[in-house]
């Protein structure tokens, strides 16, 4: 099952799943349109944006109703099984038919399939599904469906997250020394606190490694007046992004990944980047611009290393590594194989305080999350379009200026268009290829539109990176500001969501 995961923007697992299914399985695509992934899947489901927790309690009603779950290792492995099972049992798939859109029979259909195959494999998304303001109780509720049908620790089944391979061992260390920072008053990393704070007037100076602020921040506009407040804006970039352009006092030219050393992680292997070619002119590498920094600054001991190889070699002092260095990639010809399993959780030892997959879990609520996968509905507006964005293979986070300084990429993707339903353009006026303008409380935004069958009515959809686009996104937070720290990589995440109206020009 594709949950949320477009294969156009993760081309390594595409390949992947073309080869699964010649070889016999079964592939389903569940997304709010028909994606490219749809050409590789037996069954396309789309639902409305922001019900996929509603289907997975719908699927694992039918799991437990029909008794399809795996009791041994539900007994073994799961705590909170009688609170789950008491709580789908009130959602049925006739209740989660009338808020996906998605037909009562197709949703039993998909729990029985889905619960009686092994291995079942789901490879969960993360651009849009987690982009929405009830984003963070999809990946819960769909995270319980493997454990219900034993579906961990097995080759070929589980949950197959879209960033890395932790779950399998993955990972490398941190040399972000936390522990050193002094008392004071900190902003959590928090997209939606961020923002505040630069509103608030409370961060005067902002640097910009990498990062186009009014492109990757939801709510653009309100980053846009608080990196305005700011008495210095410093934007380090290998092109003039939008931030840079609009707020930046100064820009720094940064290195290229050929001008700089360096090592890349994959879910597999650890390569080295070696250094091939000189930077030209002024373009100095972050390591560089770090530690001149902190010597002018007299921060002795904030970047203790001598050489670009001593924060690599920190990094990558990881068990999964093999306890790696520079010097040895160079010496093994530049690759090495990961040390960690095939399969996710191998010892069927999980990191939660009971050491099992909680399915009511006390953490969650201790930090201000349900402790169980709850659907809540999305609040009424005034705007009556569902507005999504996504990932394409012609953009991809911010690099090279989303695509725009590559020729290539700009002329296959070269202008905003934005996906509408067929009945929703005709009740605008809006015809396929036309000028539109789309636009809501915040702000509007120009493209034009696509008009297509591929996506559900009431639903339009953009890939994101767009300058501008955030003028239209809510960014408010996802989860607390509790539990950033407990999601690492991706707890900051703010929602981007947007009910909108589209109109012609």
């Amino acid at each position: 099952m594709l949950w949320g995961a477009n294969l156009a923007s993760q081309p390594n697992t595409a390949r992947h799943v073309a080869a699964a299914r010649r070889r016999g399985a079964r592939v389903v695509t569940i997304d709010v349109r028909e994606t490219e992934a749809a050409a590789q899947s037996h069954e396309v489901l789309i639902l409305r944006p922001g019900t996929d927790t509603a289907l997975a309690l719908a699927m694992m009603n039918v799991i437990v109703a029909e008794q399809l779950y795996d009791r041994d290792f539900i007994e073994r492995y799961t705590v909170g099984f009688e609170a789950l099972a008491g709580h789908v049992a009130r959602h049925s798939p006739a209740w989660a038919s009338e808020i996906t859109g998605i037909p009562a029979d197709r949703i039993v259909a998909l729990a029985r399939r889905y619960a009686t195959t092994r291995p079942s494999m789901i490879v969960l998304g993360g651009s849009s599904m987690h982009k929405g303001a009830n984003g963070w109780t999809a990946g819960r509720a769909v995270a319980c469906l493997p454990a219900l049908v034993g579906q961990v620790g097995i080759p070929g089944g589980g949950l197959g997250p879209r960033h890395g391979s932790a779950t399998h061992g993955q990972a490398l260390t941190s040399i972000v020394a936390q522990e050193r920072r002094p008392p004071g008053r900190y902003v959590p990393s928090q997209m939606a606190r961020v923002t505040e704070a630069l509103v608030g007037g409370d961060v005067s100076v902002m640097l910009l490694f990498g990062t186009d602020m009014l492109s990757s921040y939801a709510d653009a506009e309100q980053v846009a007046a608080g990196l305005d407040r700011c008495d210095l804006v410093v934007a380090y970039d290998l092109f003039m992004n939008g931030t840079a352009q609009r707020h930046a006092d100064v820009v720094l030219p940064a290195t290229a990944w050929l001008e700089e050393l360096g090592a890349k992680s994959t879910n597999t292997h650890l390569y080295l980047m070696p250094k091939m070619l000189e930077p030209p002119a002024d373009c100095r590498t972050v390591t560089w611009i770090l530690s001149e920094l902190a010597r002018r600054l007299g921060l002795d001991d904030f970047y203790p290393w001598a050489t670009d190889e001593g924060p690599l070699d920190a990094i990558l002092d990881h068990p999964s590594t093999g306890h790696a260095t520079i010097a040895a990639l160079r010496a093994e010809g530049g690759i090495r194989a990961l040390r960690i399993s095939h399969v996710a959780h191998p010892d069927l030892v999980f990191p939660t305080p009971s050491g099992k997959i909680e399915l009511v879990s006390q953490r969650a609520r201790e930090i201000g999350l349900p402790e169980l996968p709850v659907y809540e509905a999305p609040p009424r507006s005034s705007y009556p379009l569902a507005f999504r964005q996504g990932r394409t293979l012609t953009q991809f986070h911010g690099f090279y200026d989303h695509g725009r300084a590559l020729p290539t990429l700009a002329a296959a993707d070269p202008e905003p268009v934005l996906w509408i339903a067929p009945a929703d353009a005709a009740a605008r006026g809006v015809v396929d290829d036309g000028p539109i303008r789309i636009y809501n409380e915040r702000g509007e935004f120009e493209a034009r539109a696509r008009v297509t069958t591929r996506i559900r009515t009431g639903t339009v959809w953009m890939r994101d990176g767009w300058e501008g686009v955030n003028r239209l996104t809510s960014g408010a937070a996802a989860i607390p500001d509790e539990a950033v720290e407990v999601f690492g990589f991706s707890g900051g995440q703010a929602a981007f969501d947007a009910m909108v109206e589209v109109a012609a020009r």
